[in-house]
């Protein structure tokens, strides 16, 4: 009897201690307390004690540091810690997600692509820009001079088959809209089996460096065509002038505008503040903040997959690692 009261003793401190069940057969076994779902996502989104956001360096901004710093502030008083702003270039911020020293980064397609692969990042925002066709996706285009002898035909292939022989310039061999969308395109069409290729269909290839250059080789008479991305004809990439003289004889729609990816360290309850947090970004209280940085005017919701399709096919199709 002495042992059994010690036993039923040790019984009821384990319950009182650990929240101990009896099963319909006498035997006890230990289950744990339960934590409401909402709770336990509290607790962890409590875990982050502070944020780095990585906001890279663009051609069409100046003085990023002070606005990034801006809207870390923002942020800071909406998440409640500290968060850090730190400027840098895309390879820079995905190999800061993928070393876990940054949590946040505001990416173009490609390097968001990247990230998911190394760091098991996503975009979860996309930026909206007044000057994008799609809102939130934008057009590569193929510019010819104003008084160009090519003519936009009925077919993609007609109308590029016309470049055959041809000067071209493109952005740079990393650029999305510059490169990758356009000689994708070709792939698809026949015109070209992958990248390496392209001087088997071109007269001449060139890279301008970035969209400015790019789009001024056209029009000093360097380059009989250019491959940008649609928002660069216009300032500050080039002046009014020079945008007369120039026309679009081809687009390629669907670009996937740049975005906001966030880690996969950051808990779920946390990475969801985080993304209300941005989107106040949206009222116009805040509004100015986020043009400041690049110019775009709103943050919508996005999926990750969908989003980012059109990029990860055309990597594929041109024969390009992510």
């Amino acid at each position: 009897m002495s042992a059994k009261k010690n036993l039923l003793s040790a019984g009821v401190a384990c319950v009182a201690l650990a929240s101990f069940a009896v099963s319909t057969f006498g035997a006890v076994k230990a289950t744990a307390a339960p934590v409401p779902k909402q709770n336990r996502q509290t607790l962890l989104a409590q875990q982050q004690k502070s944020l780095t956001i990585i906001f890279p360096t663009r051609s069409d901004t100046t003085d990023l540091q002070n606005k990034a710093n801006a809207v870390a502030a923002f942020l800071s008083k909406e998440l409640g810690i500290p968060v850090k702003a730190q400027i840098g270039d895309d390879t820079a911020a995905v190999e800061a997600l993928r070393a876990n020293r940054a949590q946040v980064a505001f990416l173009s397609s490609r390097p968001a692509l990247k990230a998911q692969q190394l760091a098991n990042a996503r975009l979860y925002l996309a930026e909206v820009r007044p000057n994008y066709s799609g809102r939130y996706t934008y057009n590569s285009v193929l510019v010819v001079p104003k008084n160009s002898p090519l003519k936009t035909l009925p077919t993609a292939k007609a109308t590029i088959e016309q470049l055959r022989g041809k000067r071209i310039v493109f952005t740079s061999p990393t650029s999305g809209s510059g490169f990758i969308i356009p000689v994708s395109q070709m792939v698809k069409l026949g015109l070209v089996p992958n990248r390496d290729r392209l001087d088997n269909f071109f007269g001449q290839i060139s890279y301008g460096g970035n969209y400015s250059k790019a789009l001024q080789a056209v029009v000093r008479g360097q380059a009989d065509v250019a491959a940008v991305s649609e928002y660069a004809l216009n300032p500050p990439y080039i002046t009014p002038a020079e945008k007369s003289q120039l026309r679009v004889l081809y687009k390629i729609p669907g670009v996937p505008a740049h975005g906001i990816a966030i880690d996969d360290s950051v808990p779920p309850a946390m990475r969801e503040k985080i993304i209300n947090a941005l989107l106040k970004l949206n009222k116009p209280e805040n509004n100015q903040l986020l043009r400041n940085l690049y110019n775009s005017t709103e943050l919508v919701r996005v999926d990750h997959d969908r989003h980012l399709a059109l990029m990860r096919d055309a990597l594929k199709l041109s024969g390009i690692e992510p």
